[in-house]
């Protein structure tokens, strides 16, 4: 398997693993080990552009603690030794990117949902530190719905305790678009209200993706809209380390969504650094 194939494969299973398997990631460049907290594919968004098949339920539908810590151990071991790229799926890995990156806690649903995520947040730190991982990064990627919740502020506690971080999604500037494309009965004034004030105590990094709909994707006035909630965000004092733009990389569930262009890709991280003067990096569906 070619290297730049790698960046498709994000199965959430590894050998018989049911909870923590590792990734080429393309936005961390190198091996992310993702962690599901969301095996029942249970998910508050319900995004035109989800790769999850959530006609299918899981053999898994709950986590087990104990044995999800068992995994992150095993599979750390794995790639901390090199062993790792011994394996069919990554023995093509360029040496460059063969390197532990982050821990990356996501899923098939939103991640914070989880009822003992700030429990979980904490043993996973203990993992880590026991085995002297201290610069792996400890990446929450989360929509941004549960952070008001008093058990998910204690979880993102430990992150800032633990080499965190949180990439929080903001795909949308409007109200409409947010609607059409993550289609939640969520308020989006709470996802931007909750990564507003969670980026008045921390640096976050803000996801964002841009997809076409039926060959259409958004439009001057939703990417102008768009560039004013970051603009809003850094307004109230928060703090924004970098934004991600990328668009569709594998294969979605709605055959009626599509990437975007590279060339598209770039226009719009340009507009980032220009109007709202943050670092933007792109990531492409196709090279």
């Amino acid at each position: 398997m070619a290297s730049h194939d790698l960046h498709k494969h994000h199965e959430r299973t590894f050998e018989s693993n049911r909870f923590v398997y590792p990734v080429l990631s393309r936005r961390s460049r190198g091996i992310s080990i993702g962690v599901n907290l969301n095996p029942d594919k249970v998910c508050n968004f319900d995004c035109v552009y989800c790769q999850v098949d959530r006609t299918t339920q899981s053999e898994t539908r709950f986590v087990e603690l104990d044995a999800l810590l068992l995994e992150l151990r095993s599979v750390l071991e794995l790639a901390a030794s090199g062993r790792l790229y011994q394996t069919e799926k990554f023995r093509t890995t360029p040496p460059e990117l063969r390197r532990i990156n982050d821990i990356a806690f996501s899923g098939d649903g939103e991640p914070t949902t989880y009822k003992n995520f700030d429990e979980l947040m904490l043993r996973c730190a203990e993992v880590k530190r026991d085995m002297g991982l201290d610069d792996v990064k400890m990446v929450l990627i989360t929509n941004a719905s549960m952070f008001h919740r008093e058990h998910v502020k204690r979880g993102l506690g430990v992150l800032d305790n633990n080499n965190g971080e949180i990439w929080a999604k903001l795909d949308t500037g409007t109200e409409a678009y947010y609607k059409e494309i993550i289609r939640s009965t969520i308020p989006f004034t709470r996802i931007l209200d909750n990564i507003r004030d969670v980026a008045k105590e921390r640096p976050i990094v803000i996801q964002t993706l841009f997809m076409k709909v039926d060959g259409v994707g958004p439009d001057e006035a939703e990417l102008a809209a768009y560039l004013q909630r970051l603009t809003d965000i850094i307004a109230a004092g928060g703090h924004i380390s970098l934004v991600q733009i990328y668009t569709i990389a594998r294969r979605t569930t709605e055959e009626n969504v599509t990437m975007i262009e590279n060339e598209e890709v770039d226009r719009i991280v340009a507009l980032v650094r220009d109007q709202t003067g943050l670092n933007a990096a792109g990531f492409y569906g196709s090279r």
